[in-house]
């Protein structure tokens, strides 16, 4: 069955944590049934928007790209009311915090996206993570604007029925997006405010010329979600399905509606479905995965001058000749022949700052009293590792490989595992920010996820059903 003329453009996955049900993969890191269903209808495009973060949009970038799903990536962010500064609970509270929907139509609008979200993070973060306006204007290239659900600024507005600062406020977010870039957003979830603030968004429509554009605030796959839906919020927010004064949805509309569907529900403005396909049409991201970007090791001046390009290789091929013939005193053949292959398949990969990198950090960590770890994992198994005393296992005496940790034939990065001590690891983490500044160092996020055995405990708890062990 062919795809009939609509996107969905506002969707929220898992990894709008604890709240959303859409999953892109389906755990071993194949596309899930939701989106293989997608690409079976022929559905030429998807957006995930997920609730003030980014987490999944590499994984749904390439999932949905593997499967003939064309990904668009965006974000449901928070924006303050005022200023995203303004932290004082005495002038703001959560309850002013606003959502607005952005798509990233290019490779400009992906890194400004990143960029708000980060600052929303870093700069705004009050309950939630905040944006503001002045940051939109400063990094609205690329990007389209989804005046949002009625959790919006402007939606708040428009089913209070205020035409007049509706129209302000629809025209203030259109001079900062540029012309087609801002359209209001309608939703018809039988919400009886929802229906109110449309009503207001489409006479705002008529008096600014501003574009509609429908979409559906997807939660969950199927109608019959809802339940599961319901009892998510309740782990989420440690309530019980049966509390009256508990967080819940006040509509069981929030699954994934068919195109058919959307089409009926919004057959009144037909311009707000033909929208989604254009919007579609400019979101058009695509992103190279075959590049790394590593930081440029300060090298010593001479090697740069007489190497150019090649000098953080030469560097390292000199430090490990020094430390191997430190190490070994007399360095036989065995050594000189895998080191000469190790280097050859770190040169052709592009991974000399990375060892330099790695190398210099724990130099530190060891000189200034911190304990590492010898050395675990396939890192162990490099001559390189171990000259520069990143390991002190020696894989030629150990039997170890170099391609198990590095293949020539695979383009990954190396993961050469550090162990530091819980007592010293922040020391060097800190040494790391001040050498290559704190907005270039970031720590690693894990997700958990609730397994089957934790999901039935959870659901009894949240429904009141004592469960033994």
């Amino acid at each position: 069955m062919k795809s009939a003329g609509f996107i969905h453009l506002h969707n929220h996955s898992e990894y709008s944590l604890l709240d959303g049900m859409l999953r892109i993969t389906d755990g071993d890191g194949h596309p899930s049934e939701f989106l293989k269903g997608l690409a079976a209808r022929k559905v030429p495009a998807l957006a995930f928007t997920d609730h003030g973060n980014m987490y999944g949009a590499m994984e749904f970038y390439f999932t949905a790209s593997s499967i003939g799903v064309r990904p668009i990536i965006g974000c449901e962010v928070y924006e303050a009311k005022g200023s995203r500064l303004n932290k004082d609970k005495e002038k703001t509270s959560r309850k002013d915090n606003g959502h607005l929907t952005i798509l990233a139509k290019d490779q400009a609008g992906y890194q400004n996206l990143i960029k708000l979200v980060s600052k929303a993070y870093l700069e705004g973060f009050y309950h939630d993570a905040r944006i503001d306006k002045e940051i939109l204007a400063q990094h609205s290239s690329g990007l389209v604007v989804l005046s949002g659900c009625l959790k919006s600024h402007l939606a708040r507005v428009a089913a209070e029925g205020n035409l007049d600062e509706c129209v302000r406020i629809a025209s203030e977010y259109s001079d900062i997006m540029g012309k087609g870039n801002f359209y209001l957003e309608l939703m018809d979830h039988g919400i009886p405010e929802e229906t109110a603030a449309m009503k207001t968004l489409l006479e705002v429509a008529k008096k600014t010329g501003l574009p509609v554009v429908a979409t559906n605030d997807c939660h969950y796959q199927k109608r019959e979600d809802w339940e599961a839906h319901d009892a998510h919020i309740c782990i989420s927010t440690g309530s019980l399905v049966e509390s009256a004064d508990r967080l819940k949805m006040t509509t069981k509309e929030l699954y994934f509606k068919s195109p058919e569907e959307m089409i009926k529900l919004f057959s009144h403005t037909p311009a707000a479905i033909e929208n989604t396909m254009a919007i579609a049409e400019m979101c058009n991201l695509r992103i190279d995965s075959g590049k790394l970007y590593l930081p440029e090791f300060d090298i010593p001046a001479e090697y740069r001058q007489k190497y150019g390009p090649e000098g953080e290789f030469e560097y390292l091929k000199a430090l490990c000749a020094q430390g191997l013939a430190d190490k070994l005193g007399r360095v036989g053949e065995e050594y000189k022949t895998r080191m000469e292959f190790e280097l050859g398949v770190i040169k052709r990969m592009g991974f000399s700052s990375y060892f330099l990198i790695v190398m210099d950090f724990i130099k530190y960590g060891r000189a200034n009293g911190v304990p590492v770890g010898p050395g675990r994992g396939s890192g162990a198994g490099s001559l390189v590792a171990f000259s520069l005393d990143i390991t002190r296992v020696d894989p030629l005496t150990n039997g170890l490989l170099f391609e198990r940790f590095l293949n020539p034939d695979r383009k990954s990065m190396p993961d050469l595992d550090i162990d530091f001590s819980d007592s010293g690891r922040e020391k060097v983490i800190e040494y790391v920010r001040q050498k290559y500044g704190a907005d270039h160092v970031a720590n690693i996020i894990t997700y958990g996820t609730i397994k089957a055995k934790t999901a039935v405990k959870d659901v009894g708890r949240v429904m009141n059903i004592p469960l033994i062990d």
